[in-house]
């Protein structure tokens, strides 16, 4: 079964913009929630610990065991902004899990009641490999209480050749990223494949508004297929 044929039963999107350091994921993240109504934004890069950003501060690339905890806290935000979102609208939506297929809230010509409304959240997160992706959008598979409530995820992954991202990367001032870390990002980075995971791919050496508006274009197309 594609993963995406599973993606229509929850009330929240939310949508992790996605890529190495670099390609302008928070940047666009932030353009993109604001197309979406404001969305609430997260960006990944606030959420690492202090070993971590020491780490990349001093050239040294993060493994396995520093990125797990930072990807818990990315999701654990990710669902906290989702959970507040639906705080004031009809509480049976929490069940829509369980209730889709038979509840008038989902049918292909309403949504949330009827108000023509949707819900985002959007997060920044280089969210390198397959099994990061899927840890954000479907939690721990051995922690079943761990299993998301509330929302959906879509990934839109930049995609930005070496020679800009090697551009960008010398001129960006006050980030912790060490340049020098590129390559290593370069290597772990696993491209999401479109016709098996729930992933958009928007190119990013247009402006910042352009990629925007162009991952907006992408996903509002994306959720309106895999939607009831």
């Amino acid at each position: 079964m594609r993963v995406q044929d599973s993606y229509s039963e929850f009330p929240v999107r939310a949508v992790i913009v996605m890529g190495v350091s670099g390609c302008g994921k928070s940047t666009i993240g932030r353009h993109l929630a604001h197309l979406l109504g404001d969305a609430p934004f997260i960006d990944a890069d606030t959420l690492h610990s202090a070993e971590n950003i020491r780490l990349m501060e001093s050239g040294q690339p993060l493994s396995d065991s520093n990125r797990w905890p930072w990807l818990k806290r990315v999701r654990e935000e990710i669902e906290r902004a989702s959970s507040k979102l639906l705080e004031g609208h009809d509480s049976s939506l929490r069940g829509a899990r369980r209730i889709i297929g038979s509840s008038p809230l989902f049918s292909s010509s309403s949504w949330l009641g009827g108000r023509g409304e949707r819900l985002y959240v959007v997060c920044a997160c280089s969210a390198l490999k397959r099994s990061y992706r899927e840890f954000l959008s479907r939690g721990d598979p051995e922690n079943a209480k761990a299993d998301r409530l509330t929302h959906d995820t879509v990934f839109a992954f930049v995609d930005v050749t070496k020679a800009e991202l090697e551009r960008r990367l010398r001129l960006r001032k006050g980030h912790f990223f060490d340049g020098r870390l590129l390559d290593s990002q370069l290597e772990t980075l696993d491209p999401p494949d479109v016709t098996r995971e729930a992933a958009v791919v928007v190119y990013g050496e247009g402006s910042e508004e352009q990629v925007a508006a162009d991952a907006y274009r992408q996903v509002c197309n994306y959720v309106t297929k895999n939607s009831l």
